[in-house]
């Protein structure tokens, strides 16, 4: 898959977020070494420590599917003129399952930067950090 249809993947989910108080979409596809594609939006919640981002849906999916230890890259995108960076919470769950995942970083204009996982999370800590 390439990282164009990745991407879009991630900009499709802008329209299943649920977002009544931020108004802030956020979509996320991850892709697995087999090519399985797992998407997500955010969901808001009233009580808004409830809320779950996209990334971390995407990621929950993922794992709940059997997918562990084979996620390879990321999209992240948004629906603002800035790139939709994310989360500490995200980038630590995520690191949890793959800390050499790519990430593609999107904005509304459906432009993204590519980057690695250390570029995004220098010095992560994850399983090995308990060693």
């Amino acid at each position: 898959m390439t990282d164009r249809e990745l991407a879009d993947l991630a900009y499709d989910m802008l329209k299943r977020s649920y977002v009544p108080y931020s108004k802030f979409p956020v979509g996320a596809a991850i892709l697995c070494a087999d090519g399985t594609v797992f998407t997500g939006c955010n969901i808001e919640n009233a009580a808004y420590g409830s809320t779950i981002c996209a990334e971390r849906t995407a990621l929950v999916k993922a794992v709940s599917e059997g997918h562990r230890d084979d996620l390879v890259r990321i999209a992240v995108v948004g629906e603002s003129e800035n790139y939709c960076w994310p989360c500490g919470s995200c980038r630590q769950m995520l690191y949890e399952f793959a800390p050499d995942l790519e990430f593609l970083v999107g904005k509304a204009d459906r432009s993204f930067v590519k980057l690695s996982f250390a570029e995004l999370l220098p010095h992560g800590f994850g399983p090995k950090s308990l060693n």
